[in-house]
């Protein structure tokens, strides 16, 4: 029996591409973000763009990452990379704070499609943003989707890599600043992480904006 998610995805996905191609447009990219929420870390956005539309054969379990075990969002991870063309890009701590992590988040999107456009050599193309907020200063065609990332599937592909690539970097960041158990926190502010900063202080990839009430 096909997947219910999946079938959902395939419907949605190929009423775009009807109305993609009845519109001229010859691509399809979704694009997500990770990282929005944490007190350190830079913020982490992927771009995705499926040329093949039999989803259902190549990721049955293509699912919202927010929805999927750490174990089955690094499963589908490769799978992903395989079969689409792709970018993950990242906006370090100190951008966040010069710009803010709306705007760090939305350029960090705006770089990831732009680097699949890029890719493709083919400007004409739709681009699905999740949320309502479309990326600022971007000439290509866009559209917001409200929880996107259970709807498109290239949104929710978008959703896993920029997650798990996320993940990564904070698994590395803990290497570095162990007190403060980013492998498990992932840079959001926990009980026990807020614990670490009031013992030992903030690091340099702290965002010091997030953390007005508790330094």
């Amino acid at each position: 029996m096909k997947n219910q998610r999946i079938f959902e995805f395939d419907e949605f996905e190929k009423n775009s591409n009807r109305n993609l191609f009845n519109s001229g447009y010859n691509f399809i990219i979704g694009t997500d973000e990770a990282g929005r929420g944490p007190g350190a870390g830079g913020v982490y956005a992927a771009a995705v763009c499926f040329l093949n539309n039999n989803l259902s054969e190549i990721l049955p379990e293509l699912n919202d990452s927010k929805k999927l075990t750490e174990k089955k969002r690094e499963e589908l991870f490769p799978i992903i990379k395989e079969n689409s063309i792709y970018s993950i890009k990242m906006v370090d701590v100190d951008v966040i704070e010069k710009i803010n992590i709306l705007n760090a988040s939305l350029f960090a999107m705006k770089m990831a499609v732009e680097d699949i456009i890029q890719q493709l050599k083919d400007d004409n193309v739709l681009i699905l943003v999740d949320g309502n907020r479309k990326i600022k200063d971007f000439k290509f065609s866009q559209k917001t989707i409200i929880k996107g990332d259970s709807t498109s599937a290239s949104i929710a592909a978008a959703s896993i890599l920029a997650k798990v690539s996320r993940d990564n970097y904070m698994l590395e960041l803990d290497k570095k600043f162990p007190e403060y158990d980013f492998k498990k926190n992932k840079g959001y502010l926990t009980k026990s992480h807020i614990e670490a900063i009031k013992k030992f202080g903030i690091t340099e990839i702290h965002r010091k904006s997030f953390l007005t009430k508790i330094i």
